[in-house]
This record gives C-alpha cells, structure tokens and sequence, in this order.
C-alpha cells in the first residue's frame, strides 16, 4: 500500500526513477514530489496508523470492551480541543499547533482518569474499572467537541479553515519533522507496548488470582493505558484525529489473529488503513479530494453501530 501510494496516483513515478532519487539523483519535479510530499506522506500516515493500532489494541486489553479505544474515549478530541485553543489564544501553526494537540490529548486522559476515580469513589471497586472508564471518556469527549466547535466558530475564516482540515485529520500537512517525532516515540513505544500486553495477560485469570501468581494488574492497566494515551496523542498532533482508525483496527487484527489481541497486528492493520483511505482520499475521487479522516470516519461509524449491536446481543444473550 505504501509503494502504490508514492509510486501512483495523479503523478506516477517509475520504480528506477524512485531508487535515483533515494540514491540523491535530482530529476526535475519528481524529486520534489517524492521527497516532500509522496514519501514523508506515506510514512507519515503509517506511523500515526501504526500507533494508532497499537493504542486501541492496549484501551481494548485493558478495558475489555469493543468500544474501547481512544477515539471513542476522548484523547483525539482533547487533543483537537488542546489545538484550536492553542490557535485561538496563542495563534499557535505548525509546530506549536502539534504540541498543543499534544498536551490536549493528555489533559484530556489525566480528566478521564480523575472522572473514573470519582465516580468509583464509595463503590468500594478502587482501581480501573471498564464500564466507568467509558462512561467518563465519553463524557470528556463530548466536552472537547463542545471546546473545538465553540472556538471554531470565533475563529477567522482563514483559521478556521485551516482548524477545520486538521481536526478533520489530514496527512496534507506532512513534513520529516513530524515524521521524526512519531518514529522516535515508536521506536520506544512499540518493544513497551509488547511487554504490557504481556503483563496483562494474568489480569485475563481476575484480579485476586493473578495477585495470588505475583502480578501486579493495577500497575500493568495503568501503564497500558498511560502508553495507549502518550501514542495517541503523539498520532493526532502529528496527523490531527483520524477517526475510528484505534476502533478499527482491534477487531480487525483479532479476526486476521484467531480472535487474540496482538498489539503488533493491529499497529499494521493501522498502518494499512491510514495509507489505504490517504490513497482514496486524495487519488481516487477525482476532483473531490478528501483528507484521511474523511474516509476512516465514512468507514468507522458504520462498525461502531455495528460493534455496538453486538454488544447489546452479548449482554442478551
């Protein structure tokens, strides 16, 4: 997918004309074309993919819900609420408008978690339990949708144009420096994700008996969810919030995976999915050139009704 997505399109590159280039050969506007815009595109979008991926595949673990993940939860709409407000206040661009989305995100999971905490209070079920996780996520989320819409409307209609794009998310604004900042963050994130996994794999047995085996399932769910949250947010300030790729790409890795959820299956189906709706987006509709999250919206609202139909058959049945 990432080979077509730089090799075709409106502007077609041959397979040796793209290995000159790597090489530091200049061809006259394609060099342009691949090295700022086709190449950190792609690899752009399969790294926020990937992240992405792996970020629903910890909420899942963790919270063991179809709906869990940081989409439906909130960090993507913190993290576009942190970046309109940082463009409304500060004037924030560029740079400064991804670690604003940055710190959005995080605001947004330290608020769920204090939310949970709370609505637990008294219950005498301390810890992290599901169905309040998704209760306050929810809620968070429709408080920053409610921050993004009332600031966009005080924007200027340049601002708001360009707030409009980003929180839709969009690949247009890919550059090597954004690129460079979710590759460093994986490289680090994606060994530590596989070793959580591992460590909630007891939590499966319940909590007393995987205290009873020398586990530890309070600090492994927490630090899950702390690296799902840090991935997330890394993802939608490099990329802006693509909707239900973290939500897509859980059950499909689990259908590819015998039912089991891998962390490194559903980064790749992640990945797949960012490229693939970025290719459809902006080289298969014609004139009508969509961003990314565009698509993965057009995609995802339609399984999110689905795995929610689902749901409901379970507790039925």
């Amino acid at each position: 997918m990432m080979a077509m997505r730089v090799l075709l399109g409106q502007y077609t590159v041959t397979i040796p004309d793209f290995f000159r280039i790597l090489g530091g050969e200049r061809i006259p506007g394609a060099t342009f074309i691949v090295m700022q815009d086709k190449l950190p595109r792609a690899l752009l979008g399969a790294a926020a993919g990937l992240a992405f991926g792996i970020a629903g595949a910890l909420f899942r673990s963790v919270l063991r819900n179809p709906l869990a993940s940081p989409d439906v939860l909130g960090i993507n709409a913190g993290a576009a609420a942190g970046a309109v407000t940082a463009m409304y206040f500060l004037g924030a661009a560029g740079t400064g408008l991804a670690w604003a989305a940055l710190a959005g995100g995080i605001a947004a999971a330290c608020l769920i978690a204090a939310v949970s905490t709370s609505l637990g209070a008294g219950t005498g079920r301390s810890g992290i339990v599901g169905e309040r996780f998704l209760l306050a996520g929810i809620g968070v989320a429709a408080l920053a949708q409610a921050v993004v819409m009332g600031l966009m409307t005080r924007l200027s209609t340049q601002n708001a144009q360009t707030a409009a794009v980003w929180t839709a998310g969009s690949l247009n604004s890919s550059t090597w420096d954004r690129l460079t900042l979710v590759a460093a963050v994986l490289v680090l994130a994606v060994p530590l994700a596989v070793l959580v996994q591992r460590s909630l794999q007891p939590a499966g047995l319940g909590t007393e008996l995987a205290v009873g085996l020398g586990s530890r399932p309070g600090v492994a769910q927490a630090g899950a969810l702390g690296l799902g949250v840090a991935l997330a947010a890394v993802a939608t300030a490099a990329t802006g919030p693509l909707a239900f790729v973290a939500l897509l790409s859980t059950p499909i890795a689990a259908a590819l995976h015998g039912g089991k959820i891998s962390v490194l299956a559903s980064g790749a189906v992640g990945a797949l999915i960012v490229v693939a709706a970025d290719m459809v987006g902006a080289e298969m509709l014609g004139e009508a050139r969509l961003p990314a999250g565009v698509i993965t919206g057009a995609i995802g609202a339609p399984v999110m009704l689905w795995l929610l139909v689902q749901l409901r058959r379970g507790k039925q049945s």
